[in-house]
Order: structure tokens, then C-alpha cells, then sequence
């Protein structure tokens, strides 16, 4: 199990706004003192710390994007830290490009001062204030332009939605996940990628093949066991592929992964334990492992991952693959996923070339093209590329499972679920339950609806998951 990856410094790129050094704002005063002209680009995040006008703070900051929503850490010297990942950023127009890049390859720039918010407020107003505090006799026009924003509708804020929903007694319009950025990550073809190129965007989805479509039988066949799904999965990938399967529709509504993604905002990751067996070559998933930690914080990952690996040791289970989730968007691999998987399968190979399975699942809870209220669930493995290809992509392809009903929740998953409500209680990217997923269905509903497509009716299965979801209801 590798750790995630460590944070970056990102500079602003093309952007004229990148954050200065302090010599570098006295280079951009006209003259020496407080009362000297400090030109636009001179008006830092520093600046406004030094005197001030805003605080350094964790979730201080935000983008709003299309329809997705970024939180960052304002740090003591003026950069930003992205809460998902981790990465540092040297100013608030580095940060916007990058994000926004995420949603939209083609953009060019980030806006940075009028994209970015300091608690609900445009960082431009701040820099507006700060000259009418300063320098009143300066130039408006000097921040005048950072307004020109290309502040889509689907770009609004949470803030500004709320502020419209005061009035809205139905509160439909509570920051509702946007339908287009759904339909914006389009999957591409495995055929049309190609050689690999640097330049094409990591995260471009890429659709399953299936085993025969590459003239593949399965090599192994797999079992999940319902408590498995029920911790794992709530996030939001396609599961179109696998629909033609009977056993892939019986897969695609599990409960226990759904838990852990249906809770925040930001992709979750976790590890699969279980056994194979290479007689009848089968895979058993037994347990799902949650990482209780953020994908770029490599102090914590290496514990939890620990801690995991002791997990595994002491229930007799070995790691036979992990899952994490799209919230927003299809369950199928994107490019960086399809490397993902295959260093994976090749780590659990090891050096003896015996074969065994490592199996890949992506979960899908919030993506508008999802059946009803359950969940995607997608499990996939790489095929390795030709011999005479070395330089192409891994191919993505659907794995079909058999999916096998528990008749009860097990002690150890139930603590694991409410370990998981203490971990993201206080969390930035905290899913908000009570607002809607749908004009019809709130996000409690959503995860409601979710678990209990293959949860046991047993009755007191049903008073615990209401217990867990009574602590979900307080945690706004």
C-alpha cells in the first residue's frame, strides 16, 4: 500500500497575480511608506494578512466552478493549502487555474482574486477595501477588472444560493449537485487514446472494456460480501457497462463502501481484505478497510496504513485490492486510476510471478446518471498493454462479481461506520444532509435509499443504521 501523494507548490503560471515576496511588494509602491501607491498586483494575500483584513484559517477558502466546489487553508504567510490534496499554492490565480482546469482542460486562467472567496466574500472586495482603507485616493480601475469574472450561473457560491433560499420555504434550491458538471467528464474510448501523451489530462475517464471484447476470458471470478459495500461505496462513476450483467445489477446497489463515500464532498480510498483461493480461483472480499485520513497528509497515511496491514494480520485476510470514489461524476477509471490499479496488481504479484488478483472498485454516490438513489459500484481490472505497445495505456476492463448477502451487521463494521462520523464530523467537505441531491431527495434520503437496497430487513438492522443515521443528522 503506497502513502498518498506529498503536497506541491504550484506558482501562478501565466497568471500576472502571482503572490510576491515582501521585497517585491515594496517594488510595486510608487514611493516608500504607508502612504505610498501599492499597484494591483503589489496588493497580496500577505498584504492583507499583515494588516489585518483577513485571517489564516483551515477551510477559509473556497471555489465555486461549474458546479464544484474547492475549499482551501489560508496559511500564515498568504499561501493557500487545497484541503482534497494537499497541494500548496502561492497565490489565489494559481490556485483558481488549477481547479479549474480539474472541471474545464480548456481554460486558460483562473481569475484568481475574483474566483476565489474568503468566508463567502470575493477576495478582490478585500483588496477593494484595503485600498479604500490605505490608499483612498487611489485608482479603482486598479481592481476594477478582477470583477470581469466568468462567474457562470453554475458558478454561484453556497453563499449566494443560501442568501436566495432565506426566502424559499420549500428550500429546493439548497446548493443542489450541478447536472452539467455530470455530463461534462464524457468517458472516452479505450481505442482513442493511443500512445500515452504528458499532456492529456490525468483525470480523463476512460470506458470499460469487457474481457471478450479482447478476445480475454476472466481469469478469476469474484465474490463480495454485502457488508463489504455497505462500509465502502456511496460515490458516483458509470456503471452502464455492467448493466448487461444480471450479477452486476444485483452489485451495483450495495450498502457498507457506500457509507464511507456518501459522507464527504472529496474522493475517499480504502483497501480490500479477503482471500483467494488458487485451486477454484476465487476471490472472496470479506472486509473493506477505510483510510481515515486525506490523500496527500503522508505523516497520517503511513499509521492508518499500518494499522490497517495489523487489521488484515490479526482476521487471517490478505490485501486483495482497495476502492475509492468519483462523488460527483461516472464510476469508471480515469487515466491516473488505470495506472493506479496496474502498479497495484503488479505490488500484490510480487517477485515469485504467481498470479493473484488485485481488484479495483470505483463508487459512484452523487452522480446524477445513477439508477433511482442506489449507488454505482464498479469493480475493474488492467490488462496489461501489448507487447509491441509498451507505450500505451493499461486497458480498463469490467470484472463481473457475484455479490453475496449477509444476514447480519457484524460489530466491527457498525464501529467502523461511526469511526468514520467522528472522523469527517468537523470536516470542511462534510456532506450537508439536509440539503437536496434532488428536488425530491434530500442527501439523507440519498444515503438512506443507497444502504438499504441490499441491507438485511431484519428489525434490528434497521435500529442500528437509524442510530448512525441520528449522529448524521447533528453533524451540520
Amino acid at each position: 500500500m503506497e502513502p498518498p501523494n506529498s503536497p506541491q507548490v504550484e506558482d501562478g503560471g501565466e497568471e500576472d497575480e502571482e503572490e510576491l515576496s515582501g521585497g517585491e511588494e515594496a517594488d510595486y509602491r510608487t514611493s516608500s511608506g504607508r502612504g505610498s501607491l501599492l499597484t494591483r498586483r503589489g496588493i497580496t494575500l500577505r498584504v492583507l494578512l499583515k494588516d489585518g483584513l483577513v485571517e489564516p484559517g483551515d477551510g477559509v477558502l473556497a471555489i465555486h466552478y461549474l458546479g464544484k466546489n474547492f475549499v482551501g487553508d489560508l496559511l500564515n504567510d498568504g499561501k493557500i493549502r487545497w484541503v482534497e490534496t494537499g497541494q500548496i499554492f502561492n497565490s489565489p490565480s494559481a490556485w483558481a487555474t488549477h481547479c479549474k482546469r480539474l472541471v474545464n482542460p480548456a481554460k486558460k486562467s483562473g481569475c484568481g482574486w475574483a474566483s476565489v472567496r474568503y468566508r463567502g466574500q470575493k477576495l478582490a472586495q478585500y483588496k477593494t477595501t484595503w485600498l479604500h482603507k490605505y490608499q483612498p485616493s487611489a485608482d479603482m480601475s486598479m481592481v476594477s477588472e478582477e470583477d470581469d469574472d466568468e462567474d457562470e450561473e453554475e458558478g454561484k457560491t453556497a453563499v449566494q444560493t443560501d442568501e436566495k433560499n432565506k426566502n424559499n420555504k420549500t428550500g429546493l434550491n439548497d446548493v443542489m449537485v450541478s447536472r452539467r458538471t455530470d455530463r461534462e467528464r464524457i468517458p472516452v474510448r479505450y481505442c482513442t487514446l493511443g500512445t500515452r501523451d504528458a499532456t492529456r489530462d490525468p483525470h480523463t475517464l476512460v470506458e470499460l472494456s469487457a474481457f471478450s471484447a479482447i478476445n480475454r476470458f476472466q481469469p478469476f471470478n469474484v465474490a463480495i460480501s454485502s457488508n463489504v459495500l455497505l462500509l465502502m461505496v456511496t460515490s458516483d462513476k458509470d456503471f452502464y457497462i455492467l448493466r448487461k450483467s444480471k450479477a452486476a445489477k444485483m452489485f451495483s446497489c450495495g450498502p457498507l463502501q457506500d457509507f464511507h463515500c456518501h459522507l464527504t464532498t472529496s474522493e475517499v480510498v480504502g483497501y480490500l481484505g479477503g482471500r483467494w483461493d488458487t485451486n477454484t480461483q476465487l476471490l472472496t472480499v470479506l472486509r473493506a478497510f477505510p483510510c481515515r485520513t486525506r490523500l496527500a497528509d503522508r505523516e497520517s497515511a503511513s499509521a492508518v496504513e499500518e494499522e490497517i496491514c495489523q487489521n488484515l494480520f490479526m482476521r487471517g485476510l490478505s490485501l486483495v485490492g482497495w476502492y475509492h470514489s468519483h462523488p460527483r461524476g461516472p464510476a469508471l477509471p480515469s487515466l491516473q486510476d488505470i495506472d493506479s490499479q496496474m502498479d497495484h496488481q503488479l505490488r500484490l504479484q510480487g517477485s515469485n510471478n504467481g498470479f493473484q488478483p488485485c481488484l479495483g472498485i470505483i463508487c459512484g454516490p452523487y452522480y446524477h446518471g445513477n439508477q433511482g438513489v442506489a449507488s454505482t459500484i464498479t469493480p475493474f481490472w488492467v490488462v496489461p498493454p501489448p507487447e509491441q505497445r509498451p507505450s500505451d495505456y493499461g486497458i480498463p476492463v469490467a470484472v463481473e462479481v457475484t455479490y453475496v448477502q449477509d444476514n447480519f451487521l457484524t460489530s466491527d463494521v457498525l464501529n467502523e461506520m461511526m469511526l468514520l462520523v467522528e472522523y469527517y464530523r468537523a470536516a470542511p467537505d462534510l456532506v450537508q444532509f439536509n440539503q437536496y441531491w434532488c428536488p425530491d431527495t434530500t442527501m439523507m434520503d440519498k444515503i438512506k435509499g443507497s444502504l438499504s437496497c441490499h441491507a438485511p430487513k431484519d428489525q434490528a438492522y434497521s435500529q442500528i443504521l437509524e442510530h448512525v443515521y441520528s449522529q448524521l443528522s447533528v453533524m451540520h
